[in-house]
């Protein structure tokens, strides 16, 4: 009798995966809401890695078409890019819980960050981590760039539309919104004049990119729970009211159309339908809102609870959990003897309103965006908006190096220190493949001992 055959790591390769069991992908999204640093680029580039390159159950080109989905819809495109993937994977449930679990770490923390910020002033231990922290971030958002570029920018075409989406943002300052509807229209007129330039990959008609068969691949037919039925979509249309008229039902009988809750309620939900492009577009109106209308926070509270923001997990807009907390906090909603129940309750309020709207857009669209990832009419727009936005990520990195090696602007001091941690942390990420996960440690304690002996 002759021995069996030992499987080889290659043979393995080529096989699909095992089913994912809810538990499992449970375990996941947990450990991604408390890993997921970097604002969006660096948190899809995260998620690619795990779930496309090491876990393969998802393919590259499902794995694009999802995110290109994500990226037209205002709010934040990782946490809804997540949800989407646990839906396809479990069902409703599946993508609830990829999504809360995506944000629950992140509210937690600021929760934390935000009293110790109120109720004990600057820390210095804080500060330092942070130092470390602010390059490091600056260095994943370049590798993210490079990551979703090489992917993304397969031709001249893509090439030159994110070229334009950088010098649109960069030096004319043009809207996001308007680039991403630019490029869409791009992508539309170039499916049907160039199709095989705006195919997904760049004109390869799909073709794999090496990393084995997926659990979801490109051929895998669409599950029955995705599949798009008028039902289904009333009945998420239904709850989804439900879930946000009846706690602004509730705010205004227990406070009042003009109470300080019932109004971040309001706020943040036009907020989150403002949220087109990440974070930054809708920041300006957030500022105007909180501070200048509301006076929710100061304008230096702002600018705090941004840092905060970009070095903690989680989506960048978590910010607005940040204010939220301030504004419950400092106008005492509560009472002068429940400060920070006033605060974590207002920062959990507004959390709830502002993510509520992404998770409709999944649940409701996700079945039609299923029933596209063949038609190039649907995809052309869509990954002509991925090249733009290569471009707008190149923005976002000169954005934060800018403020990070000279936050007094260009006449101001050199932080030679933080770019020296830049550059270790580049190369850890592009040299020597390290992980997220192990970058914004090394590079917090970097920042520490820099503060302690400068």
């Amino acid at each position: 009798m002759s021995e069996p055959v030992p499987i080889t790591a290659d043979a393995a390769a080529e096989r699909p995966p095992a089913p994912v069991g809810f538990a499992e992908a449970l375990r996941f999204w947990l450990v991604l809401g408390f890993i997921s640093f970097g604002g969006p680029a660096g948190q899809i580039a995260i998620m690619h890695q795990e779930l496309v390159e090491r876990r393969r159950w998802i393919s590259e080109r499902r794995f694009l078409h999802a995110l290109n989905y994500c990226m037209v819809l205002p709010g934040p495109e990782a946490q809804q890019l997540a949800t989407y993937i646990g839906w396809l994977l479990h069902r409703t449930w599946g993508g609830v819980v990829a999504g809360v679990l995506f944000v629950l770490p992140s509210l937690f923390i600021l929760i934390v960050l935000a009293w110790v910020y109120l109720a004990f002033g600057e820390q210095p231990l804080v500060a330092g981590l942070f130092y470390g922290i602010k390059p490091a971030v600056t260095a994943i958002v370049v590798h993210a760039a490079h990551r979703i570029g090489s992917r993304a920018l397969k031709n001249g075409a893509m090439w030159a539309i994110a070229a334009a989406a950088f010098v649109a943002i960069f030096a004319l300052q043009v809207p996001f919104p308007a680039i991403v509807a630019t490029a869409a229209l791009v992508g539309y007129v170039g499916g049907r004049v160039a199709p095989e330039r705006f195919r997904t990959g760049g004109g390869h008609g799909g073709a794999r990119i090496g990393y084995g068969p997926a659990l979801i691949d490109d051929d895998t037919p669409t599950p029955a729970h995705a599949r798009f039925r008028w039902r289904g979509l009333a009945g998420v249309l239904v709850v989804g009211a439900a879930l946000w008229c009846v706690p602004m039902a509730l705010l205004t009988a227990l406070y009042g159309w003009h109470g300080t809750l019932t109004q971040m309620g309001w706020f943040f939900t036009k907020a989150a339908l403002l949220t087109f492009g990440g974070a930054y577009a809708v920041l300006p109106y957030v500022y105007q809102g909180a501070v200048g209308h509301y006076g929710w926070a100061t304008p230096t509270q702002m600018i705090d609870g941004l840092a905060l923001g970009e070095t903690t997990p989680g989506p960048l807009i978590m910010v607005v959990a940040f204010v939220g907390f301030v504004g419950g906090y400092v106008q005492a909603v509560f009472g002068p003897d429940k400060l920070f129940l006033a605060g974590a309750v207002a920062a959990t309020l507004v959390t709830w309103f502002t993510f509520l709207p992404s998770f409709l857009f999944i649940l409701a669209g996700g079945p039609l965006v299923e029933s596209t990832h063949d038609d190039l009419a649907f995809t052309a727009p869509l990954t002509a908006i991925t090249a733009a936005v290569v471009g707008v990520i190149v923005n976002l990195a000169l954005f934060f190096g800018y403020h990070v090696l000279w936050p007094a602007g260009f006449g101001g001091r050199f932080e030679w220190p933080a770019a020296l941690i830049a550059v270790a942390a580049a190369v850890a990420l592009f040299r020597y493949k390290r992980k997220v996960t192990e970058v914004i440690p090394a590079c917090a304690l970097l920042g520490l001992v820099f503060r302690s002996v400068l």
